[in-house]
């Protein structure tokens, strides 16, 4: 039985940092620690990271977390991590090479094989259309490219895989966190043999799975010493940031939606049935025998830190004990809807769902000798919003359900501006989680019900997760974003899709003189 005290820890490795959270009972964080890891970009459009700094940012998060509390009442720890990104390790799990990040975009000519060589079986498969997301082109890439890395390697696990096998010591990850890979047969929770085989690799090659929620190992004397964390305790099988996310907002039936205002935006929703679609592709939910119905634009919050980063760097100096977002989200707010004529269509990292192409990259329309720094931060905010109706339109008349609201948490679920351009476009009501740490808070609800803190999944999500703001769309401010969606936004890139296409075979090529 339980303590009073207990706690359970759940660990987020991201893109950026690995944080690790102590929740209660109540699902109230009471401790926590973070520690950041660098993104490497060894050529253009490559992205990596050295994977041994997430497991060394892992110790350090939850060493800082332990000074906080009393070990003694941790009774479990959970992982979620980034999904797709993957590294090739030896027999002793050292990395053979970095790790290779879910943004890399060196397989194109990859994604063309799988698409030539499968098609729409891939799809059915694995539950994801073809594209250069997942890491299989990327694993396919290595095989073409480094074949002598490839000879080293053991296993290709994901990020959870990695650190289960620091703590645990066994090459293990859960169902839900290989599922991004893009290598597993959806409907048979295995790894897709048939596929594998055709690809010149083998299931050995791959960790082996257990279901989320269920102990996938137990804290080794190696992971002990590391971490703080007391030989023998719990690990339990997590899932990845986006399944977890939709987790800890309780997007777990009643046509609620998550949507996850990240460094990418995710969304989706829960279902029974394994639907197939090019609207989304279709994940593991960390809930036993359902999926979760999930749209990504990898161009996020990644979007409004590059636009900040590249062409508003000068209002770090303005003194007015405020940050450049907060100054062009206020600024911004003072623009009309449609800002002023300025539209955006956000595929700063090309695009997933609907159209999965591999050469996409961002267009802006509209311009004029007006606008200003905050005309293009509005257009920012409203072109991510129109993709979110786009791909949660196609969701709705796939599943024939409509929303009836989205919990949003990340870090962009701060801006109450934000918020209320994304009820105000799509017509659906945006409700704000108490916690901008939903994702982590996924980990802790797997780790609660693991452990017999609640008898299931459900009846954690409830007791666990608060909502707090509603924002309910304008009718006035709804009729205008409508007309500009249905006219301007929803035929713009199919209209011009070619040429991007072109634009980036050619100047893919002319880096290359």
């Amino acid at each position: 039985m339980s303590q009073n005290n207990a706690l359970v820890i759940g660990i987020d490795c991201s893109t950026t940092a690995c944080k690790a959270i102590a929740w209660n009972q109540e699902g109230k964080a009471v401790a926590f620690g973070k520690a950041f890891y660098p993104l490497l970009q060894p050529q253009a459009n490559w992205y990596e990271q050295d994977a041994a700094r997430w497991w060394h940012s892992t110790c350090e998060a939850i060493q800082q977390l332990l000074t906080q509390i009393n070990v003694s009442q941790v009774e479990a720890v959970c992982i979620t991590h980034q999904r797709e990104t993957f590294v090739a390790v030896d027999r002793e799990g050292k990395p053979v090479r970095n790790a290779i990040a879910w943004m890399d975009k060196r397989s194109r000519n990859q994604v063309t094989f799988l698409d030539e060589k499968f098609g729409g079986q891939y799809n059915q498969v694995t539950g994801k259309p073809v594209s250069m997301t997942p890491s299989l082109s990327k694993i396919i890439w290595l095989t073409q490219h480094e074949p002598e890395n490839v000879a080293r390697t053991y296993k290709f696990l994901d990020v959870h895989g990695f650190l289960v096998y620091h703590l645990t010591g066994n090459f293990r990850t859960s169902l839900a966190c290989a599922d991004p890979m893009g290598a597993m047969n959806m409907e048979a929770h295995c790894w897709a043999t048939d596929l594998l085989t055709s690809l010149e690799l083998r299931e050995e090659q791959f960790a082996e799975l257990v279901p989320p929620g269920e102990v996938i190992g137990y804290v080794n004397d190696t992971g002990a010493v590391a971490t703080g964390l007391p030989k023998g305790l719990r690990v339990i099988a997590g899932a990845g940031d986006g399944q977890c996310a939709g987790l800890g907002a309780n997007a777990v039936g009643n046509s609620r939606a998550y949507l996850n205002l990240g460094t990418a935006i995710a969304s989706g929703i829960i279902s029974k049935e394994y639907f197939v679609n090019p609207s989304f592709r279709t994940m593991y939910a960390p809930i036993a025998g359902s999926y979760f119905l999930e749209t990504v634009l990898l161009g996020g919050v990644f979007t409004l830190t590059w636009f900040v980063e590249k062409f508003a760097s000068d209002l770090h100096n303005c003194n007015l004990n405020l940050s450049p977002l907060e100054i062009l989200e206020t600024a911004a707010a003072k623009v009309s809807p449609g800002a002023e004529g300025l539209m955006l269509v956000p595929y700063w990292n090309n695009v997933m769902n609907p159209y999965w192409d591999a050469n996409a990259t961002g267009i802006t329309i509209g311009w004029t000798g007006t606008h200003g720094k905050e005309h293009f931060y509005r257009a920012i905010l409203e072109g991510i919003a129109f993709e979110q109706r786009l791909v949660g339109d196609a969701v709705m008349s796939a599943t024939n359900q409509r929303f009836n609201e989205y919990v949003v948490m990340g870090g962009g679920s701060t801006s109450n501006l934000w918020c209320q351009i994304l009820a105000d476009v799509t017509g659906i009501p945006i409700v704000r989680s108490t916690t901008t740490e939903a994702t982590c808070l996924g980990a802790g609800i797997l780790a609660a019900v693991a452990v017999g803190w609640y008898p299931d999944i459900g009846t954690a999500a409830k007791c666990l997760t608060h909502t707090a703001e509603r924002f309910t769309p304008s009718e006035e401010r709804q009729a205008i974003y409508s007309k500009l969606y249905s006219e301007v936004y929803k035929p713009l890139f199919p209209s011009i899709q070619s040429l991007v296409n072109k634009l980036t075979d050619l100047t893919t090529t002319a880096t290359k003189l």
